[in-house]
C-alpha cells in the first residue's frame, strides 16, 4: 500500500475546519498533519512537514489564500474552499486542483481529492479504504445483528429509537437517528428528513416532495432538499 498523502487545512472558520477534518478521516489515503487558521501561520509548516496537498480557504485574515499560494515557489497540490464563487476563475489560473464551494458534500469533496490523488497515481475509494467494513452491527431484541450495508434501504426515527429497514426485514434499535447516521458511511447514506435516512443506492425515483426507496415513499424535508439535489447533481443523475 502506498503511503498516505500528507495534507493540511488552512481555514479560519471552526465549522469548516471540522467538516474537512471529518471528511479527511474517512480516507486513509490522506494524512492530516496540520490545521491552521491563517496563511501566515501555515507558511513554515508547508515546508517543514513536506505537505503534498492543501485544503485552502480563500477569504483568510491577514493574507488571502490566493495571495498565499502566490508566495510559494514550489506549491503543493491545492484544493480551494470558499463561500465565494467569484474567485473560481483566479483559483484555477493558479493551477488549483479543484474549487469547493461551501457547503459541500462528502461526494463533492471526494471528487476533488481524487483529482489530486490522480496526480500521484492513486485514487481514493472509500468503499475499499474503510478496511473492508461493508457492514454494521445493530443491537435489537437483546441480540447483536451483523447487517450488510448493501441490504439497508432506509432508517426512520421513532423517538429515541431508530427503525432500520432492510431488504429482508427491519430492526428496532435503541439509538437515535443522528447517532446511527454517524456510524453509517457518508458516501452511501444521506438524511432526507428529520426522521429519515436513506441509502443513496436504493433510490428508485423522486416525485414532488417524496423519494421512492424500496416500496416506501419517504418524505423530503425542506431543510434537506438543497443537500440532496447537490449530491445527485454531482452523480449526474
Amino acid at each position: 500500500m502506498k503511503p498516505a498523502i500528507r495534507c493540511m487545512i488552512i481555514e479560519d472558520e471552526p465549522l469548516a475546519q471540522n467538516v474537512l477534518k471529518k471528511y479527511i478521516e474517512e480516507l486513509p489515503s490522506l494524512e492530516l498533519l496540520a490545521v491552521c487558521s491563517n496563511a501566515l501561520e501555515a507558511q513554515g509548516i508547508v515546508q517543514s512537514k513536506n505537505i503534498q496537498l492543501i485544503f485552502l480557504d480563500i477569504n483568510l485574515p491577514k493574507l488571502s489564500g490566493i495571495n498565499f499560494l502566490k508566495t510559494l515557489s514550489q506549491p503543493p497540490l491545492v484544493i480551494f474552499t470558499t463561500a465565494y464563487p467569484e474567485f473560481a476563475v483566479e483559483g484555477f489560473e493558479l493551477d488549483a486542483i479543484d474549487y469547493l464551494l461551501k457547503p459541500f458534500s462528502f461526494e463533492r469533496f471526494l471528487k476533488a481529492v481524487n483529482k489530486a490523488l490522480g496526480k500521484t497515481g492513486r485514487m481514493a475509494n472509500p468503499t475499499e479504504e474503510k478496511n473492508g467494513d461493508d457492514f454494521i452491527f445493530l443491537k435489537a431484541d437483546k441480540k447483536v445483528y451483523k447487517v450488510d450495508l448493501e441490504d439497508i434501504l432506509y432508517a426512520e426515527a421513532t423517538g429515541d429509537y431508530a427503525k432500520v429497514v432492510t431488504k429482508d426485514g427491519q430492526y428496532i434499535v435503541n439509538i437515535t437517528l443522528k447517532k446511527l447516521l454517524e456510524e453509517l458511511p457518508a458516501y452511501g447514506f444521506i438524511r432526507v428528513h428529520k426522521s429519515y435516512v436513506i441509502s443513496t443506492s436504493k433510490i428508485k425515483f423522486f416525485e414532488g416532495n417524496y423519494v421512492k426507496v424500496g416500496n416506501a415513499d419517504i418524505p423530503i424535508g425542506a431543510a434537506y432538499r438543497e443537500e440532496i439535489f447537490a449530491r445527485l447533481k454531482e452523480k449526474n443523475i
